[in-house]
């Protein structure tokens, strides 16, 4: 009985701090990531027609076949999230950064006779988690998480002493009721960090003469922790001495404080296939196709939730905190990309088109089957097909083995009818230095900007509004042998 009361509790709570296995969940995994090479980024991420590093992986692996000697790539990354919050009228700015091993790999011309056939073998960073929000403001509505809690019939607010029972007059218990009625300062942080990381396994093969066919086997391994703080404050002692939370608990007199934290864990493992083609259309001009498979992810998730609630002279705790571990499967869409590279006089153009229906995206098993059903079709109404774009520009200047390069994309919204403002834009710039012909050095610049917004509980009553910028940057050297 203590097991499905807990499982039952977890529930309640999941729904009530809009936390549950959702689209969230799906759309976390899905969505692209801009950290890749210093050189694809530096281009604005427009590589397909390109690839011709170890980056194919991600992009194309098709281009390995352009690669004539063995090398080996490696780079770091650093990224800063910045968020600027408004939270009634109230601005609070936070931000969070970090540092990570972006990628290595090696990559193995084979001997033929003729045409191209290469092996390449190494680590990505598919994905870095790293995000951060900060709020505090008086919310004078008559609303708040304690009276969302109450109305879920969640055991927290009765734990805390902030909700009591109700009876009908055979001593039969109805539900729970409080006596807050909003009127409380609301704060907190949010906190997210982790990432996904892939081993990939890639050849390529030229199967006539400038037309190459390539593929990769990504085996996915990650972690992902969300750490949210959440507390409501009697500022204005709207709830003062002369008021019992609990009509027959004396100690609930005069409330200060309610706090909540809830952090959730992930350990993430998947795999999936990116399939590349390529062709030189003549020295100037090259086409690129690529399609990546769903990756198929399983996630096994802890979630853990600890609060209190203060009053003047007595502080309630939930003993012992909540906690739950469940296993699920999500499979991401499909992926389609296109792309063009035009070079000519030391000038280098491209363009790229990344196709992505996210309606695709998919909880295939582990849950609840109507949890399962409700997701998914939360996901089809909910969300939209896609296409990202990017461009790219590189200049080399001659004679002194120097590449400026600048890029560009644009990444929208996958939720239907977002206006632009929430579609993430990227401006990026770099350099490349090639001192010998058997060494590189790059070095990339890439900065984001896009709103968001986000409720604390219910729809439209405690929310945030959120203006973000990214910065990222990334260094990598490359040696050929």
């Amino acid at each position: 009985m203590k097991k499905i009361f807990v499982i039952v509790l977890v529930c309640l709570i999941l729904n009530a701090l809009n936390y549950a296995q959702n689209f969230k969940d799906a759309l976390r995994l899905t969505e692209p990531e801009i950290l890749t090479s210093a050189k694809a980024l530096s281009l604005g991420n427009a590589y397909t027609a390109l690839s011709n590093d170890f980056s194919a992986s991600l992009f194309n692996p098709a281009g390995f076949g352009l690669i004539k000697k063995s090398e080996f790539s490696g780079s770091l990354s650093y990224n800063s999230f910045n968020n600027s919050t408004t939270f009634f009228n109230k601005e609070l700015d936070y931000s969070n950064s970090n540092t990570k091993l972006n990628e290595f790999g090696f990559t193995v011309p084979m001997p033929t006779r003729r045409g191209s056939l290469v092996f390449a073998l190494g680590y990505n960073q598919l994905k870095d988690f790293n995000y951060t929000m900060k709020f505090d403001g008086y919310n004078p509505n008559n609303n708040s998480l304690i009276q969302d809690l109450t109305n879920y019939n969640d055991d927290i607010a009765y734990e805390l002493a902030l909700s009591y029972p109700v009876y009908n007059k055979s001593n039969k218990y109805l539900y729970d009721t409080t006596l807050i009625n909003g009127k409380l300062n609301q704060s907190g942080k949010i906190t997210q960090e982790g990432g996904l990381h892939s081993w990939s396994f890639s050849g390529a093969v030229e199967i006539q003469k400038d037309v190459f066919v390539g593929a990769t086997l990504n085996i996915i391994n990650g972690d992902f922790k969300r750490d949210r703080q959440y507390w409501e404050d009697d500022v204005n002692d709207y709830y003062n001495i002369n008021l019992l939370l609990d009509p027959i608990e004396p100690a609930t007199r005069d409330f200060q404080t309610f706090y909540i934290n809830d952090i959730i864990r992930w350990d993430v493992s998947g795999w999936n296939l990116n399939f590349g083609l390529l062709t030189r259309i003549n020295d100037k001009l090259n086409i690129g196709f690529s399609v990546k498979t769903p990756r198929k992810f399983t996630i096994k998730e802890t979630y853990f939730v600890d609060a209190y609630s203060d009053f003047a002279q007595t502080r309630f705790t939930l003993n012992p905190p909540v906690e739950n571990r469940t296993e699920y499967k999500i499979n991401t869409p499909y992926e389609f990309s296109l792309g063009a590279a035009i070079n000519e006089n030391n000038l280098l153009i491209s363009f790229d088109a990344k196709f992505i229906d996210y309606t695709q995206m998919e909880f295939k098993s582990g849950l609840d089957v109507r949890d399962i059903e409700n997701n998914n079709r939360d996901i089809k109404e909910l969300f939209r097909q896609v296409i990202n774009l990017h461009a790219g520009l590189e200049f080399e200047i001659p004679y002194i083995n120097l590449a400026l390069r600048g890029g560009f994309m644009i990444l929208p919204s996958p939720y239907k009818d977002d206006p632009s403002e929430y579609d993430k834009k990227f401006i990026t710039v770099g350099l490349g230095l090639n001192p010998n012909r058997n060494l590189s050095f790059n070095l990339t610049y890439a900065f984001g900007w896009w709103k968001d917004i986000g409720d604390n509980y219910g729809t439209n009553l405690s929310r945030t509004y959120q203006d973000i910028t990214r910065n990222n940057f990334i260094a990598g050297i490359r040696y050929n042998f």
